[in-house]
């Protein structure tokens, strides 16, 4: 058997609510109008008194009397003839006022169920669409996919509360799901990288060992063969930074979080990074607050955009690190410099593992930076033009914020 639909339901259920009590109010007004509106109007007590009043009237003319009683017993007769009729007349037009009062009541229940029908459809109308829709919603949410706009409001002003609500329910949802794949994702990375640089050191320890043996008895090494050793130990070296890279990348942030002072930090980053010929000019803001983090892991990701920066940079070109508030609750490390640029359709993927433009490199220096600004609760920006440059930013809640927050 076919279920019946929601709004059907709804119609049926408002018609029954609005009609069933109006039809039992209806047809007990009729029925208690029938029976005692002619109780009202006493024609059976009138006819009494008339057969009464006339024996009463014969008996009274049997007797002796004087013309002047005559005449009252005339008029009294008269006006009990009077009194009798008016009372018929009055039965009469109660009986029919009677049976106008139930037809009335009868139209009035009709035109009652067809406005009521009509309201229960339009409150159906107004209910069922927009739950409908509703549900259509949910269901989209849980295949994840977009919410259609609304041209026109449906339904109550509640219905478009409840609209504004599961939308930002559904932003919410949205960016639950992308966020959890996304750990999913760099938790992977993670786990290779670990594995990556653990089968990388075992064999590269011992190979350091002996190029580093070679390279110190250069008289026991043929003149041929100098070469060689030379090019194994630069790439021994450049093995074991990679190393190191994937090892940084497979662990978060470590160690206790600390008062860390950014501006020292960014400026002796910038002394170690950037070198003499390369102008580096460090801006730190007036009243910038501290942050409370791991002062190694920050230094590093510090570290890492700073040789970004310079690997972009040419002889004449130019970095400049600000540390300053631009948001209230907010702290912006910005490193901006004036090398070639990124292009627009690489912008947003600079941060993922392993991807490069630098030969030898294993792009996971950016990578590593944004693991280390996510684990402190911040995010990261970029925005470059090709050929003018790019400016990286490391946004950080401050410890204000933090406290405000818990408060």
């Amino acid at each position: 058997m076919k279920r019946i639909g929601f709004r059907s339901r709804l119609l049926l259920i408002l018609a029954l609510f609005a009609l069933v009590p109006s039809i039992v109010l209806t047809l007990a007004w009729g029925g208690t109008t029938a029976k005692l509106l002619p109780l009202m109007s006493s024609t059976a007590a009138w006819d009494s008194a008339a057969a009464s009043g006339t024996k009463a009237l014969e008996v009274a003319r049997r007797s002796a009397h004087t013309r002047e009683e005559e005449r009252a017993l005339a008029k009294h007769e008269q006006q009990l003839e009077t009194s009798v009729t008016k009372a018929r007349q009055l039965g009469l037009l109660i009986r029919r006022l009677a049976t106008a009062l139930f037809v009335a009541g009868l139209v009035g229940l009709a035109a009652l169920m067809l406005g009521t029908s009509r309201m229960a459809g339009h409150l159906s109308r107004q209910l069922s669409r927009p739950l409908h829709e509703l549900v259509g919603w949910t269901e989209r949410i849980k295949r994840g996919e977009a919410l259609p706009p609304v041209d026109d409001a449906r339904g109550a002003p509640e219905f478009g509360v409840l609209r504004t609500g599961m939308r930002q329910m559904a932003e919410a949802v949205e960016a639950g799901r992308r966020s959890a794949i996304e750990a999913e994702r760099l938790s992977a990375f993670r786990e290779s990288a670990r594995q990556v640089a653990h089968e990388l050191k075992n064999p590269l320890t011992p190979i350091r060992f002996a190029v580093e043996r070679l390279v110190r008895s250069k008289a026991a090494i043929p003149a041929e063969l100098s070469d060689a050793v030379e090019v194994l130990a630069t790439e021994s070296q450049r093995l074991e930074a990679m190393a190191r890279s994937f090892a940084q990348f497979g662990r978060l942030a470590e160690g206790p979080p600390s008062v860390v002072d950014v501006g020292d930090m960014v400026r002796a980053a910038a002394h170690s990074a950037v070198p003499p010929h390369i102008t580096c000019t460090v801006v730190v803001a007036e009243h910038v607050p501290q942050l409370r983090a791991q002062h190694d892991a920050l230094s590093r990701a510090v570290t890492n955009v700073l040789l970004n920066a310079v690997d972009a940079c040419g002889a004449q070109a130019s970095i400049v690190v600000r540390v300053e508030r631009r948001v209230p609750g907010e702290l912006t490390i910005a490193v901006r410099d004036t090398g070639v640029g990124i292009a627009p359709d690489r912008l947003d993927s600079i941060w993922e593992p392993y991807v490069t433009d630098k030969t030898g490199g294993t792009g996971l220096g950016l990578a590593i930076v944004k693991q280390t600004v996510l684990a402190h609760g911040g995010r990261v920006e970029a925005e470059s033009e090709l050929g003018a440059g790019t400016e990286i930013r490391l946004i950080f809640p401050t410890m204000a914020r933090e406290r405000r927050d818990v408060g």
